[in-house]
């Protein structure tokens, strides 16, 4: 019984980081893949992501945390990749984020099936989330890896820095 009320508990902080409504996406990305990715899954993680990067509304921060959720559960489960990288820059009109990784790639006619929506669960997922939000997915593959990059409006969102695309803060996960 114990084990099942920490499984709860576990899945339950996965889906929806207390840390997340407290300290932002920076923070909460920081935990997930530091703390967290690392002591579960055998995956470098790169995160390059701005100290002033600022707030966003929570419903971008939210719909961030779990696409980069599913982005790297993608690279764990199907690149054959054993590192990724999270890039996350944002300026006063949009947010950009980026996961890529340094697999094998996705065979061509899959990702067509992919980019038409055909396929992939966990991409359709992510495109549902960023239509919502009124923003723009892509994905590029070719035998070097590949890169979802997705791009989120943040109108009338005050960035925290006139410079807050400057990545200076660089954490590892190994």
């Amino acid at each position: 019984m114990q084990r099942v009320t920490q499984e709860i508990r576990t899945t339950s902080y996965l889906l929806h980081p207390p840390l997340l409504d407290e300290s932002g996406i920076p923070a909460a990305l920081r935990v997930y893949v530091v703390d967290g990715l690392i002591q579960r899954a055998p995956l470098k993680v790169r995160l390059s992501i701005s100290d002033n990067f600022g707030r966003l509304p929570k419903e971008i921060e939210l719909a961030m945390f779990r696409m980069v959720q599913e982005g790297l559960t993608n690279v764990l489960r199907h690149s054959g990749s054993d590192s990724a990288e999270i890039k996350i820059t944002r300026n006063p009109r949009r947010v950009t984020l980026e996961i890529q990784d340094r697999g094998r790639g996705i065979p061509d006619e899959k990702l067509v099936a992919i980019n038409e929506g055909a396929s992939g669960v966990g991409i359709r997922g992510m495109r549902d989330r960023v239509r919502h939000l009124n923003g723009e997915a892509n994905v590029y593959s070719n035998q070097s890896g590949t890169t979802v990059s997705i791009t989120l409006p943040t109108y009338g969102i005050n960035a925290s820095s006139e410079d807050a695309d400057d990545f200076s803060a660089v954490v590892q996960a190994s």
